[in-house]
């Protein structure tokens, strides 16, 4: 191949370029445009399709953890309908509305059958809660151990589920006598709401 000056280019008459020179033009130019299509087009293409996998990653993974989750949820509703129906059977156990006078005139007679004095039983205004209802019972009730375990145990095998807690309670001996005692404070029992009740009824907060 012969030294091609560049001086003695005629760019008017580029038909009359040897080939070698038109061959070497049209690589360079189209290494040029080439150049240029990486800088100005592919060079962004490729940024974006980066971007693009990189939030497919993401986007597959967040896609995934859901999918998962959401295998688990079907179950988790079958618990969920099942612990609403055990907490119903044993809300069903406590001693309704119509059931909780005869109930509570029940809890005083067990303790005076069992030999303990009833100095103060006074039950007070009910507090409703989501579903049930709880009623404070003032007390002040003089025994023995014995007689103390036997209402107990009195209270226990009544037909009506009976939930006593105990709240500011205090047992201490009185007088003399090292063998009586005192129970006094507040005992709270607790019945059901029916559904219009738990419709109607204006809820309170729980308390402690």
């Amino acid at each position: 191949m012969k030294n091609i000056n560049l001086s003695d280019i005629d760019f008017k008459a580029s038909g009359y370029w040897p080939k070698e020179l038109k061959y070497g033009v049209c690589f360079s130019l189209g290494f040029l445009v080439l150049l240029v299509a990486w800088f100005f087009i592919i060079k962004d293409k490729r940024d974006e399709m980066l971007r693009l996998e990189s939030d497919e990653t993401a986007l597959r993974a967040d896609f995934e953890n859901k999918q998962a989750r959401a295998s688990n949820l079907e179950p988790i509703k079958q618990q969920l309908v099942q612990m609403e129906l055990i907490l119903q059977q044993m809300l069903r156990q406590l001693p309704s509305k119509n059931e909780m006078p005869d109930l509570i005139v029940d809890v005083s007679q067990q303790a005076l059958e069992s030999g303990i004095s009833n100095e103060l039983f006074q039950p007070g205004p009910e507090t409703l809660r989501e579903f049930y209802a709880e009623k404070p019972i003032s007390i002040r009730m003089v025994g023995n151990y014995h007689q103390f375990g036997t209402f107990m145990s009195g209270v226990a095998s009544l037909p009506r589920v009976v939930i006593m807690t105990m709240h500011d309670i205090s047992l201490k001996p009185r007088g003399t006598n090292k063998e009586l005692l005192e129970m006094a404070g507040t005992i709270k029992t607790y019945r059901y709401l029916d559904p219009d009740e738990q419709a109607a009824a204006p809820l309170e907060e729980d308390g402690p």
